[in-house]
């Protein structure tokens, strides 16, 4: 990521942030509205769940320009993930939720720079939780 992109999607996180709530509400609507079958994955507190989803959100987002930070900590959580039944093909339909969150969350501030920017973003931490989920699944502990 360009160090702009990581300015457009810190300042845009930003301003999700006081939303915080309703836009995990959102999240999670249109994630099993494109994937049905990953709700039954999730069987808890769906409140809980979304304050976990956006306190991991802003702590990526914080940690963008630091890759040695963020690289191993999305290691952590995708082999965290695996053990709740995530899948690498769950990550696409994952960013096509998130996309679409921030798109509504964000209106007229989701421009086509700060789309461009999280893409690459979310693009890039999928591709290095993917392997890890790959190698703990290749590699079980």
């Amino acid at each position: 990521m360009t160090p702009d992109q990581i300015t457009l999607v810190q300042a845009s996180f930003a301003k999700v942030v006081p939303i915080s709530e309703q836009a995990a509400a959102i999240f999670y609507a249109r994630l099993f509205e494109l994937a049905p079958e990953v709700r039954a994955l999730f069987k808890g507190d769906m409140a809980e769940q979304g304050r976990k989803l956006m306190a991991m959100l802003r702590t990526v987002v914080s940690v963008l320009d630091k890759p040695e930070v963020l690289v191993p900590a999305a290691q952590r959580l995708a082999e965290r993930h695996v053990g709740y039944g995530a899948r690498p093909a769950h990550y696409a339909v994952v960013g096509a939720a998130l996309i679409d969150t921030l798109a509504t969350g964000l209106g007229d501030d989701f421009t086509q720079e700060v789309r461009n920017a999280w893409e690459t973003a979310y693009g890039t931490l999928s591709q290095v939780m993917i392997a890890a989920a790959e190698a703990t699944v290749a590699n079980p502990t």
